[in-house]
């Protein structure tokens, strides 16, 4: 079967292509990706609204394959390997990459965004971006360990641990993500929303406790946490700009603010509250290198999201897929993308 891609050729431009992969240049490896799984930043750049995608693009970055080429000068990985894609490319000797966050490298790029990506038979990446996973694990499964990454970094930068009551706006995707790493870690977890469906999943993947927003008052709901002060840690993973000003409100002191999601429209944040409770915001984008971290615990089975994953597309079904995601959010978590079918 001729190899496929799915490609943006401009927004609101999707489409199907054909046709093999170069063989891989030093330093990279070639893939025949079996599982992607489709992100809110893959619609954004279909809608135009990604304001760091290059066009044309075969997009995507959450996938798991099989090494099927290596390049001159790869030595840790072979042919036949199974691998998930970290999908950061940095320089490492900026002063970002220096301090241990390529993920805001000075000239980060993006597989899937800035560069093609796995929504492909085959894909080329580095191969310092190929983290080997074991054969049993799904590649499905394997395929989740880069949105799983993105919660592990906003909780690991917010040092969010079993002390912690963590407070996350959102029941979606990302929410459910850091959902599933905060207890991990061992944290008390809250998750708000408007939707009650939304809700009821959140408590199946293990919300301690839940708050429908338009029918109670998030800050009433919270505030005896920690023993009166309020939640310690408080994820955003909305990007509604109204979510930072109500965050730094219902913060306990010493409490950390993380921001997932955003938005170019401003807010109002009160100085204040982040003095006198000596708050602390993070920014936090992708992954800082924790995806080998984040594959241990699906390995382990310390993490076992694959009930994120509502529905499984064909690859050449692609259209339907985004089609899905567009109008039925209320149904899934996690869409996934099947390129061995």
């Amino acid at each position: 079967m001729e190899p496929i891609a799915v490609s943006v050729a401009r927004p609101h431009a999707l489409s199907l292509i054909s046709g093999s992969r170069p063989d891989p240049g030093p330093g990279e490896v070639k893939l025949r990706v079996r599982r992607a799984g489709i992100c809110g930043s893959d619609m954004h750049i279909l809608h135009g609204s990604n304001p760091f995608a290059r066009y044309p693009r075969i997009i995507g970055h959450e996938f798991a394959g099989e090494i099927t080429a290596i390049g001159e000068g790869v030595s840790a990985l072979a042919i036949g390997d199974h691998v998930v894609a970290d999908p950061v490319v940095s320089c490492g000797h900026c002063y970002p990459c220096r301090r241990g966050r390529p993920n805001v490298c000075a000239t980060l790029e993006v597989i899937g965004v800035h560069r093609d990506g796995g929504f492909s038979s085959e894909a080329i990446l580095p191969a310092k971006n190929a983290v080997k996973v074991s054969r049993d694990l799904s590649f499905a499964v394997a395929a989740l360990a880069e949105p799983l990454s993105v919660a592990a970094n906003v909780l690991t930068a917010t040092g969010c641990d079993a002390e912690d009551t963590v407070l996350v706006y959102g029941a979606g995707t990302v929410g459910v993500t850091v959902l599933q790493v905060a207890r991990l870690k061992g944290a008390r977890c809250i998750v708000v929303d408007i939707d009650e469906a939304r809700l009821e999943r959140a408590k199946e993947f293990g919300a301690d406790h839940t708050i429908h927003s338009p029918s109670r008052s998030v800050p009433e709901a919270v505030k005896a946490e920690m023993d009166g002060l309020g939640p310690s840690v408080v994820i955003d993973g909305a990007g509604i700009p109204a979510l930072l000003e109500e965050a730094c409100r219902v913060a306990s002191p010493a409490g950390r603010i993380g921001l997932l999601g955003f938005s170019p429209a401003p807010c109002n944040v009160s100085q204040q509250d982040i003095v006198r409770k000596e708050l602390s915001l993070f920014g936090s984008r992708l992954n800082r290198r924790l995806i080998p971290e984040v594959v241990s615990w699906l390995e382990s089975g310390r993490l076992d999201p694959a009930a994120m994953i509502t529905q499984t597309f064909a690859a050449r079904d692609a259209r339907a897929a985004f089609d899905f995601v567009e109008t039925h959010p209320d149904r899934l978590l996690k869409v996934q993308l099947a390129f061995d079918e």
